[in-house]
């Protein structure tokens, strides 16, 4: 008989040790397949993997545990990690959804890994419903802020108006900043660290010290012949390097 599987996404390196190391403890029979360090790759690894629980943190850049957990929920059986949602927990309780509060104990774990061995080759629960106003009331209480939408650059005697949606990736370039889009690249004074406080993190990754990028305009990620993790954006040939401090944003490479 085959081990069970399962597949563990936190966007904090030390969180997803903590939980694989209990987890051994708690269930040791449990095989844990891969990380993930956003809703983005834990959706993509449950899709390689095909993991029979997948343990999702709520509060992920790329997707949310809670919106990965949408494309999830028909596939395998889910946990959700928390640290802040504490508003939820009764919520949790109504379901077939589990979840473990951070930092997890022993204890609850153990109850937690009880109930996932009762349903382990089970069809997992249709909790589409409930995943929707879970959604819904985790986005009506998280904090509100207004991200950078427009880049003001001038260009000659002109002032250029760009949307952010039309930007590939920024690079830091001496005192001045890349934009880069399909189109045309312009220079701006705005920093990249300016632009990384200004930008919404679900929508530009920092993977380098002197480069953002979007993360729609990613077409892929390869290695160069030193190992290097070089990122390919949509329609440019440029190659863009990640940086060792961030390749956790593409584990599974």
């Amino acid at each position: 008989m085959s081990r069970p599987t399962a597949v563990i996404a936190d966007d904090e390196e030390g969180m997803r040790q903590q939980l694989r190391s209990r987890l051994q403890e708690a269930w040791p029979e449990l095989d844990i397949v891969a990380e993930a360090a956003n809703g983005i790759e834990a959706v993509a690894l449950a899709g390689q993997h095909q993991p029979d629980v997948v343990f999702l943190d709520i509060r992920m850049p790329g997707l949310s545990g809670i919106e990965a957990a949408r494309m999830l929920f028909n596939r395998c059986h889910l946990v959700f990690v928390t640290a802040y949602d504490q508003y939820a927990i009764e919520a949790f309780e109504q379901g077939a959804l589990d979840y473990l509060l951070k930092p997890v104990g022993g204890e609850r774990l153990k109850t937690a890994c009880g109930r996932l061995q009762a349903r382990i080759g089970k069809q997992p629960s249709n909790i589409e419903r409930q995943l929707t106003q879970l959604l819904s009331h985790h986005n009506k209480l998280a904090p509100k802020q207004d991200y950078l939408r427009w880049i003001q650059a001038v260009v000659g005697a002109n002032l250029r108006m760009i949307s952010t949606r039309e930007v590939l990736f920024f690079q830091a370039d001496e005192k001045y900043t890349r934009v880069q889009t399909e189109q045309s690249e312009v220079l701006i004074r705005k920093t990249l660290k300016e632009l990384a406080d200004e930008l919404d993190p679900n929508e530009f990754w920092r993977i380098h010290r002197s480069t953002l990028v979007r993360v729609d305009a990613i077409q892929e990620v390869t290695r160069d012949l030193r190992g290097r993790q070089m990122v390919r954006v949509r329609n440019h040939g440029e190659l863009l390097e990640v940086s060792r401090g961030h390749t956790h944003l593409f584990q599974q490479m």
